[in-house]
């Protein structure tokens, strides 16, 4: 899934440069470092080297940050990687839940969404995507 989503999304914006998604990239910044399951930053965030390289370890938030709950994970200390996210400027968060087929959006100043099934998730204004999460979760199944 985690795969697909990073595919998908720079399906539609690397050719233009108006996002990038890199999966497990370590992020370090209010006195911490996570690495979310996705992270997606606005092109003009990314923090290219000298000779166009992209380094392994940004010190920034995300602008959308995607968690994807994994069986011997905490829920809470997921969904806190999110609120920190968005506590030093994050957008937007994506935690997806695969035992129940939802997942909580967050977005920032916003009280949390939980959608299911054939509601639409917001992505970042500037990302032309449409996504149900139905279909998110349909990527779990072989060929989905």
């Amino acid at each position: 899934m985690q795969g697909k989503l990073c595919a998908v999304v720079n399906e539609v914006t690397e050719n233009q440069k108006i996002a990038y998604a890199f999966p497990e990239l370590q992020c370090s910044f209010g006195d911490r470092s996570i690495v979310p399951d996705v992270a997606v930053f606005h092109w003009g965030h990314i923090p290219f080297t000298v000779d166009n390289q992209v380094p392994d370890n940004f010190e920034l938030p995300p602008d959308w940050t995607i968690e994807i709950l994994s069986p011997e994970q905490k829920p809470n200390k997921v969904i806190g990687n999110i609120l920190h996210c968005l506590k030093y400027g994050s957008r937007l968060g994506w935690f997806l839940d695969p035992d129940d087929l939802s997942i909580l959006v967050f977005l920032s100043e916003q009280q949390p969404v939980l959608l299911q099934g054939e509601d639409f998730l917001p992505v970042l204004p500037e990302i032309e995507l449409a996504l149900t999460v139905n279909q998110v979760f349909g990527w779990l199944k072989i060929g989905g």
